[in-house]
């Protein structure tokens, strides 16, 4: 294949200005996907937004394609580290090995665990490029298009300007949610007439009373953006989970428990309080072992590619070795000797990580550093194998990382590991594979980018390299404001009622804290003394990913998993396989997110079956409906990308105790205004992707669609 850019042409490529808006990209769309993933957990590709992006920047220094190509190349890259991130950095939250987030030690641990997974990622990657990237069979979906948005470019800006308008109206509406201008949140308890069962003994009945909770959907510009983009089936898929869980095990449960749990005044505010128990403690289990057995049905039915992926990975590597480098521009890459000093670093810091920060024996700090180096260079090389057939975005990566960790567990417990040393190190071992199969997956994607504009791929390695540095060193803050500005909102809240019943102290282990003092206390301090249910984990913040990870590490290390919890849920997801559920995975994490985010979620996909009928009415060719859908792409992108950016402004402004709230209780008559604007969101999400059909006899454009 002949590159865009030939070999022999020196156009200017790794460039300052080029260089700069990729770090800027890697940073922002980074923070985007961890907020976006951890509230409604799923990521997005951000290979298109930043072709998009670095395009449209360096057209207006009149840059090269080259330089194009490494802006996006860079700026992609912050995305598959926040993937990695968050899939594991808040199990160490969650699982209680972190009782504080924030800590100069936990900082350094989190930023090392992201920069030596994504080193090695890239590492491996430099190992296994030539083959996988030059490969015929791999026809790589997001990289062509990425590809030919960049060669398309010099036609217009036209995309720049949809994805930065969408921005804007993502941001708008989250600050005014934000605010609290008007009620964001609608909850209502049906109740059920009180029964009784003959279930316990003759002569004996069984009390049965409850009812149902009701939610609206979330007013989220970026919850209705992923389900624009994950599409009607997908986003059914998903909120089936949510109807499971708050349609049919909460008020199950509730119908037999209620009668010997709430007192008889008890108020509404009561049965949502025990609806929430009830979701927290035995459904969210219950949805984890879906997830697992959903994680495991997944890399089952992938068996022949995982396969071929291994096979490949070990010949590769032989080939590498053997050298083979042409002297070429365009097939360059990182030296041999250096790849291997990248990989033997990698091999040590986590050897220093699980001995010196997670306190584990010297020995078996050596075997987990083998054990990383082993999984992560296979895991990556099936993840670079996955994009080149499916892309970034379908990637399994929550899958292969729960394998990581599994393997990691049984062998650390086979060594004797146990306690709160053994979860940290199989969270951390875990979390490193987890950033190098997702930014393997990603650099592969770019660099059949640059294979295709005429990149020269150790530029690239370099580039990105630089971009992995940057987002370990930034990546760790906006967690940090997300997981306590979330408990700071909920302790305000919580002061504001206490203030309201003229309470004037809470209690808690024997000890009084007024509320001045509850005010001063440090974030996860409050947390435990005022007995939130805030930060990660939480229903504002429920990071799916990490419980699961939390929740599998201890449950193997220390054996106490809630094993009958887990064993109904793979079951169930058992059920679903067997009922040809399309994504069983999905479901369960429905499930295991609050309601009101898979409704907003489905809301998105409905929108997007009403674009694809319209278009089908319309008449449009296929062309058109190319158009169509790379506009509504960039448009849904756009809006997740402006909640975002806002959602981390005001929970920054919360972490530093800025006062923006304007009203506490917003008027309830007020959530009609939510509905409107979520009815606007979705004329929007129609009506700009079908006014960008195009005539008839236009070119057809290059599919975009992720």
């Amino acid at each position: 294949m002949q590159p865009y850019v030939s070999s022999e042409q020196n156009l200017r490529e790794f460039s300052l200005r080029a260089v700069l808006i990729g770090l800027v990209l890697a940073v922002v769309l980074g923070a985007a996907n961890a907020y976006l993933g951890l509230k409604a957990g799923m990521t997005i590709a951000a290979t298109y937004p930043a072709a998009v992006i670095s395009m449209a920047l360096i057209k207006l220094m009149k840059g090269t394609i080259l330089e194009e190509n490494m802006g996006r190349t860079v700026g992609s890259i912050g995305e598959s580290v926040a993937a990695g991130a968050i899939f594991t950095i808040p199990a160490f939250v969650i699982s209680g090995i972190w009782p504080k987030f924030f800590s100069l030690t936990n900082y350094f641990t989190s930023s090392a665990i992201m920069f030596v997974g994504g080193t090695l990622g890239i590492m491996f990657v430099a190992l296994l490029r030539r083959v996988m990237v030059e490969d015929a069979e791999l026809p790589y979906p997001e990289s062509v298009a990425a590809a030919e948005i960049h060669k398309a470019g010099a036609q217009g800006g036209g995309g720049t300007k949809i994805l930065f308008t969408a921005m804007g109206v993502g941001a708008v509406i989250q600050a005014l949610v934000q605010v609290q201008l008007f009620a964001s949140t609608w909850q209502w308890f049906v109740y059920f007439k009180q029964n009784s069962f003959a279930l316990i003994a003759k002569g004996k009945a069984a009390l049965a009373q409850g009812g149902l909770y009701l939610t609206a959907p979330g007013i989220s510009p970026a919850y209705m953006g992923v389900g624009y983009i994950i599409g009607p089936k997908l986003g059914a898929l998903n909120f089936a989970g949510g109807v499971m869980a708050w349609g049919l095990m909460v008020p199950l449960i509730i119908y037999f428990i209620a009668p010997y749990s709430m007192p008889a005044d008890a108020t509404m505010a009561d049965w949502f309080a025990l609806s929430a128990a009830v979701w927290k403690f035995i459904v969210r289990p219950i949805a984890i072992g879906g997830m697992l057995m959903g994680a495991s049905f997944t890399l089952f039915k992938m068996r022949k590619s995982l396969t071929t992926g291994l096979a490949r990975s070990v010949s590769d590597v032989k080939k590498a070795a053997a050298g083979g480098h042409t002297v070429d521009r365009v097939n360059q890459d990182l030296p041999f000797f250096w790849v291997m000093m990248g990989i033997l670093f990698a091999a040590v810091a986590t050897f220093l990580i699980t001995w010196q920060i997670f306190h584990v024996g010297f020995m078996v700090s050596i075997v987990a550093a083998l054990v990383m180096i082993i999984v992560g260079f296979f895991f990556s090389a099936i993840s670079g194998y996955l994009v080149g057939i499916m892309g970034s975005s379908n990637n399994p990566i929550s899958g292969l990382t729960l394998s990581a960790l599994v393997v990691t567990a049984l062998v650390m417990v086979a060594l004797g590991v146990k306690g709160n040393a053994g979860v940290a190190a199989v969270l951390g071992v875990a979390a490193i594979a987890c950033v190098a199969t997702a930014v393997a997956g990603e650099m592969l994607q770019d660099l059949k980018v640059g294979y295709i504009l005429g990149g020269t791929p150790w530029r690239m390695q370099m580039g990105d390299i630089l971009g992995v540095g940057l987002a370990a060193a930034v990546l760790f803050l906006p967690l940090m404001i997300l997981h306590e500005g979330d408990i700071k909102k909920a302790a305000e809240t919580q002061i504001i009622q206490l203030e309201a019943n003229h309470v004037s102290s809470v209690t808690y282990l024997d000890k009084t804290y007024s509320i001045n003092e509850l005010r001063q206390l440090p974030a996860d301090q409050k947390k435990v003394v005022m007995q939130l249910d805030a930060g990660f984990g939480s229903p504002n913040i429920p990071a799916p990913q990490a419980g699961l990870m939390a929740m599998l590490s201890r449950g193997i290390v220390e054996g106490k998993m809630a094993w009958p919890l887990i064993i109904v849920g793979m079951l169930m997801g058992f059920a679903f396989i067997l009922m040809q559920v399309r994504s069983p995975m999905l479901v369960s994490v429905g499930m295991y997110l609050p309601l009101g985010t898979t409704f907003a979620i489905f809301l998105g996909g409905c929108v997007k079956g009403v674009v694809d009928m319209v278009a089908e009415r319309k008449g449009l060719n296929a062309a058109q409906k190319v158009r169509v859908e790379n506009s509504g792409v960039l448009v849904a992108a756009g809006l997740i990308a402006g909640e975002a950016l806002v959602g981390l402004l005001f929970a920054g402004m919360t972490f530093f105790e800025v006062k923006y709230i304007i009203f506490a209780n917003p008027p309830a008559i007020t959530f009609l205004v939510s509905l409107a604007i979520l009815a606007g969101i979705a004329v929007y999400l129609v009506k700009l992707p079908m006014n960008n059909a195009g005539a008839a006899d236009e070119p057809a454009p290059p599919s975009a669609n992720f």
